[in-house]
C-alpha cells in the first residue's frame, strides 16, 4: 500500500468518486462526539488564519486517515476508488464542505461558493447517471437523505430529517451560518467566509492510504477496527461477508436486499440493558447465535474473531450464512413480540426480561427456531417449562449462577445431539440429572423449605418476587377463569401484615416477639398483590373495621378495602377465610400453602 498526506483540494479537487461499499455499516457520526469537536478545530484554524498576517505560518488540522482502493473504470467515465475504511470522516467532510458552500452562496463571494462546489460535486457533462454528480456517495441506507441533504434547491424531505446526514448538513450550516455573522458588517462576512474556504480546502490534512495490487482490503479493514474503536462487531461481520460474496460473484445489491438490510436499522444498532451493561442489540443477538452454532461460550469483544472462524471452517457459501442470519433474526426480533400470555411469551417475561437470565438466550434461540413440524409444540413447552423452573427454583433457593454460561453450552450439546423433535425431553434429562451445587435441579422439599424459611422481601428483587405472585394468582384463576391471566409488571407488592404493624397490630408486644413478627412480615405468606392506588389506602391500617373505628381511623379496615377493591383470586382467598383477623399463625400457614403451589407450579421430575 501507498500512504500520502493530502488537503481536500488534492483530494476532490480532480473529478473522482469515493464509493462507499454498501457492506460497510451506515454514517453513525454524531454531534456530541465528532461533529462539534470537528468544527471546533476548524473555527480554530479559519481564526488563526483571520488574524494572520503576512506569510501565515499556522498549523493545518490532521482529520486522520482513509483508505481506498482503486477500482476498474472504462475510459472517458470517471475515475472510481472505494472507501476501505474512513467513510465517516470521508462523508463528514464532504457535508461540512457542502454546507460550507451553501452560506458562501448565501452570503459570500462568488468565487468562493464555485471553489467549494468543485469539491463537492464533479461536472455534469461527465456523468452518466444523475448521482454520479457526486463525488462521495455513502452507502444504501444514507443515500437518499445525502441526495436530499446536499442538493441547495430543496429542503429535506420530513421522512429523512432525523437521519444523521440531514442532522449533519443541519448542524454544519447553522455553526458556519452564526460564524461568518451574516446580519452585521458584509464585507466582514465574505471576508471571514474567504477565510474559512482557504482553510477548509487547504488546512486540512488527510493521510490518504491506496492498497495496490495484492493488498487484502479485508485484513487492513480488520487491523484498523477491530480493536479500539466504536465498530461494532455488526459491522465487522457484514464487511467480511460482503467482501467473500464479491469474490464469490454474488450480486451484492441483492444480498443486501434481501438479507442484511434490516441490521442496519436503528432498532438493531440500538443499544439495550444486559445486567449492568448496555450492549447494541445486533450484537447480542450475533452472540447468541455464535453460541448456538459453535456450541461454545463467546465472549462478547470475540463475537467477530469467532464468526470469522466460523465462516472459514463452514462448507457455506457466503449467501448461505446471511441467509441463516437472517432466518434466525426474525425469530429473534421476534422474542420482543410474543404474545404475553404465551408460554413463549410468559418465559421470556420471566427468564430474560425480570430474572435477566440472559444467558439461557442461546437455549430460547435454539428452541424457538424450529417449526412445529420439526419440533412439536408440547415440546417446546416442556424445554421452555424445564428451563424457567431450574431457573425459579434455583433462584428461590439462593444458589450460585456462576456457572451458567458453562451450563447452557452443555446444552445446546446435548440439545444439538437429540434433535429438535426431543427437545422437551432431553432439556428436563439434562437439567434433572446434575446433582453438583451448580447446575442443581432443586427439590420440592429444598423449595417448600426455602419459601417458609426465608424472608423473601428482603433477599429477591421486587420484579422477581412479582413474578412468583403473580404466577400465583395465574394459578388461583385456572384456565376457567373470565380473567385468564394477572397483569404483569404492574402491580405492587403489599404486606397483609404491614411493615409498620407496631402502629395498630399490637405495639406491645415484647422485643423478643417483636423481632420474630419483624422477620415473619416479610415472608412470602404475608405478601399479595394490589394495584398503585390501593396501596397506599391499606397503608397501616389494621385488619378488621372495628378495629378501625376502635383507633379513630376513619373509613375501613384493611380485610373490607380488599374485598371492595380487589379482583385478585389472592386476595379474595385471604379476605374470604380471615373474617376476623389476620395472625401469625395465619402467615405460618399460608406460607406452607404457598410454597406446596410453587413447587407444582414449577415442576420438576422426581
Amino acid at each position: 500500500m501507498k500512504a500520502d498526506t493530502h488537503t481536500p483540494a488534492e483530494i476532490f479537487g480532480a473529478p473522482v468518486r469515493y464509493l462507499v461499499p454498501l457492506f460497510q455499516r451506515p454514517y453513525v457520526w454524531n454531534k456530541q462526539e465528532q461533529w462539534e469537536p470537528l468544527w471546533g478545530d476548524i473555527r480554530t484554524v479559519a481564526e488563526q488564519l483571520l488574524e494572520a498576517t503576512n506569510n501565515p505560518e499556522v498549523a493545518p488540522h490532521f482529520l486522520g486517515a482513509i483508505v481506498l482502493e482503486q477500482q476498474w473504470s472504462a475510459t472517458a467515465y470517471l475515475p472510481i476508488r472505494h472507501v476501505i475504511d474512513g467513510q465517516q470522516r470521508l462523508t463528514t467532510l464532504q457535508i461540512l464542505l457542502d454546507a460550507a458552500q451553501l452560506v458562501a452562496e448565501q452570503h459570500g463571494n462568488a468565487v468562493d461558493a464555485h471553489a467549494l462546489q468543485a469539491l463537492v460535486v464533479n461536472p455534469r457533462e461527465l456523468t452518466q447517471d444523475p448521482d454520479e454528480v457526486f463525488k462521495v456517495w455513502p452507502t444504501n441506507r444514507d443515500q437518499d437523505a445525502f441526495r436530499a441533504a446536499m442538493d441547495n434547491e430543496t429542503t429535506v424531505p420530513p421522512e429523512l430529517t432525523s437521519s444523521n446526514v440531514a442532522k449533519a448538513h443541519e448542524y454544519f450550516t447553522t455553526q458556519i451560518t452564526e460564524w461568518a455573522e451574516p446580519t452585521g458588517d458584509p464585507d466582514k462576512c465574505k471576508r471571514r467566509l474567504t477565510t474559512l474556504t482557504h482553510a477548509l480546502s487547504k488546512y486540512l490534512k488527510l493521510v490518504v492510504i491506496d492498497l495496490e495490487t495484492g493488498d487484502n482490503a479485508q485484513v487492513i479493514f480488520e487491523t484498523l477496527n477491530h480493536r479500539g474503536t466504536p465498530l461494532l462487531a455488526a459491522d465487522l461481520i457484514k464487511n467480511l461477508l460482503f467482501q467473500l460474496a464479491s469474490g464469490q460473484n454474488e450480486n451484492l445489491t441483492d444480498l443486501y436486499e434481501q438479507y442484511w438490510k434490516s441490521f442496519d436499522s436503528d432498532h438493531w444498532r440500538r443499544d439495550i440493558r444486559q445486567g449492568r451493561l448496555h450492549r447494541p442489540y445486533v450484537d447480542v443477538f450475533l452472540n447468541y447465535w455464535l453460541t448456538m452454532r459453535r456450541l461454545h461460550e463467546v465472549a462478547s469483544d470475540r463475537i467477530f474473531t469467532d464468526f470469522r472462524d466460523l465462516v472459514r471452517t463452514s462448507e457455506l457459501a457466503a449467501w448461505e450464512v446471511m441467509r441463516d442470519l437472517a432466518q434466525d433474526a426474525k425469530v429473534y426480533a421476534g422474542l420482543e413480540k410474543l404474545p404475553w400470555d404465551s408460554p413463549e411469551g410468559t418465559f421470556y417475561y420471566r427468564v430474560i426480561s425480570v430474572l435477566e437470565a440472559a444467558v439461557v438466550g442461546p437455549v430460547l434461540l435454539w428452541i424457538l427456531r424450529w417449526p412445529e413440524e420439526r419440533m412439536p409444540a408440547e415440546e417446546r413447552r416442556r424445554a421452555l417449562a424445564s428451563v424457567e423452573s431450574w431457573l425459579v427454583r434455583r433462584m428461590i433457593c439462593r444458589l450460585p449462577t456462576k456457572n451458567y454460561n458453562r451450563i447452557v453450552v452443555e446444552l445446546l450439546k446435548e440439545l444439538d445431539r437429540v434433535g429438535p423433535a426431543a427437545a422437551g425431553s432431553a432439556t428436563e434429562a439434562f437439567l434433572a440429572t446434575n446433582t453438583a451445587n451448580a447446575n442443581y435441579w432443586p427439590s420440592d422439599e429444598d423449595v417448600v423449605r426455602a419459601v417458609t424459611t426465608a424472608k423473601i422481601y428482603k433477599e429477591l428483587t421486587r420484579g422477581r418476587l412479582r413474578i412468583i405472585l403473580e404466577a400465583l394468582e395465574d394459578d388461583l384463576r385456572g384456565a376457567w377463569s373470565e380473567y385468564e391471566h394477572c397483569p404483569r409488571g404492574k402491580l405492587t407488592i403489599e404486606h397483609i401484615m404491614p411493615q409498620g404493624w407496631r402502629e395498630h397490630w399490637g405495639g406491645d408486644i415484647a422485643d423478643t416477639e417483636a423481632l420474630r413478627r419483624d422477620g415473619l412480615v416479610q415472608s412470602i405468606g404475608n405478601l399479595t398483590l394490589a394495584n398503585g392506588k390501593l396501596n397506599p389506602a391499606l397503608s397501616n391500617r389494621p385488619w378488621t373495621d372495628g378495629e378501625a373505628q376502635a383507633r379513630g381511623l376513619s373509613g375501613y379496615g384493611k380485610r373490607t378495602l380488599l374485598a371492595q377493591h380487589s379482583v385478585l383470586k389472592l386476595n379474595a382467598e385471604i379476605v374470604g377465610s380471615h373474617i376476623e383477623a389476620w395472625t401469625e399463625e395465619d402467615v405460618k400457614a399460608r406460607s406452607l400453602a404457598l410454597a406446596a403451589r410453587l413447587v407444582r407450579i414449577w415442576s420438576r421430575p422426581q
